[in-house]
This record gives structure tokens, sequence and C-alpha cells, in this order.
């Protein structure tokens, strides 16, 4: 377990990664390693259920997997509408409150209609607010934010002086939430690739050489534990 004695991150994201090459060790197709990859989604919403954590933000597909082989892609979406259909009924009962953000008019009609159920059906939950973040760009979210701020502008509804930090946030898809505290990527990997780069400014960053399809609860507490055990400055230097 995590040490109660220290504070438990609010916002945990995590970037999903390693489906590929689990799938690849077992002379497997890619798409094996994203169904298996569903129960570690499972395994996360448990574990920052059991720690207290409010808000966790999974990076499941990102704009540039769209450019991916077809039938990946198509893979990818037919899970997506799986796991809303599969998964509605439970998290709803747990008080898991879901959202999907990112560019969805991009996503497969079949798994936008799948996806705009378990919003509907969650909406409301209060014990953790779990953020899927589908055709989603950490650079394509600024623009589309400043191409926001620059129309409010133009049409004299914000002057240029009154465009800052919280002005921009009020159009990201997470204007309504935290940062993130903690970032978690699996699979050893050490990069951003295009996530919440906003948003990370001075989130902890933990790099797990586990493989997205055996990634546990007990994975996702050793992360956070990596957490509280950091000394969070936020860029200024402590005294005393």
């Amino acid at each position: 377990m995590t040490d109660s004695a220290e504070p438990v991150p609010r916002h945990v994201a995590i970037i999903i990664d390693g489906n590929g090459r689990w799938a690849r060790k077992r002379g497997l197709p890619r798409h094996a390693g994203h169904r298996e990859g569903m129960k570690a989604v499972r395994e996360a919403v448990e574990g920052a259920s059991q720690l207290g954590v409010e808000v966790l933000t999974l990076f499941a597909f990102s704009t540039e997997n769209w450019q991916r082989p077809a039938v990946e892609v198509s893979a990818l979406m037919s899970l997506l509408k799986h796991y809303a259909e599969r998964e509605e009924r439970e998290l709803a009962a747990k008080g898991v409150q879901v959202r999907v953000l990112g560019e969805l008019d991009r996503i497969h009609e079949s798994a936008r209609d799948a996806v705009a159920s378990i919003q509907r059906s969650t909406a409301g939950g209060s014990s953790l607010r779990l953020n899927l973040m589908i055709s989603y760009g950490g650079r394509e979210e600024i623009v589309r934010a400043t191409r926001r701020l620059a129309q409010r502008v133009a049409e004299g509804e914000l002057s240029p002086d009154e465009v800052d930090e919280a002005e921009m946030e009020r159009h990201l898809f997470t204007a309504d939430l935290p940062d993130p505290d903690l970032l978690i990527r699996t699979s050893g990997e050490c990069r951003l690739s295009n996530f919440m780069l906003w948003q990370l400014a001075y989130t902890e960053i933990v790099i797990s050489p586990v493989l997205w399809p055996d990634f546990t609860r007990e994975n996702f507490q050793e992360a956070v534990r990596e957490f509280q055990r950091r000394d969070r400055r936020f860029g200024r230097v402590r005294t005393g």
C-alpha cells in the first residue's frame, strides 16, 4: 500500500504503452495486445479508486494513431465500443464518471454512439472522474484553444491583454480539471508523445517498465508511492 501519511495525488494521468510489444513477444497480432490492455484499464481504475484519487486520465489513442494500418485502427475503434458497452453499467454503479476527450468527430460512428451512452449513464458520478483521451494530441489541443481565443479577440469579446493562462485553460479539453499531479508511462519509454503538453508543466513523472497489458493496481500503487517520495517545489526553493 501507499504511505497514508503522505498526500495522494488528486489527478493521475497514464500514457498507455506496450500493447504491441506484449503481443509481439507472444507471437500474437497487435490487436491482441490492445484487447488484453483492457484488463489493465480496469486495474488502473480500481487502483485509483482504492487510493482515493479524484481524477484518472488515460491516453488511449492519439491523433498520430490515425496513421496506423486501417485494420489496427478499426480494431481499436471496436475495442473502444466494446469497453464502453461492457463497463457502462458497472462504472455507473461504482460512481465513476466517464468522459471521453479529444477530436471525437473523427472516431467511428458506432464507437461514438457507445461513448455518448457511457457518458450519459455515468454523468454525476462522484467517486472518480475517468477521462479517456481518444483522438487526442497536445499540440492540436493548444492550437484549437488558440484559434478560439483568436476568434473571441476578433469578435471584440476579449482584448489581447486579457489573454492569459487562465483564459487558455478555459479552452482546453481539461478546462474543469486540476492539472495532473502524477504522470505514469508504462513500458519503460521516456517521452511525452504529444500528451497534455500544457497541463504537465509541473507534473511528477514515473516511468514503469511494465508493459501495459501486465499493469496491475499494485503497479499503480507503486507509482503513487514513488510520487509520495518526491519533493514538489514548483520551481521554488524551500526555506527553513
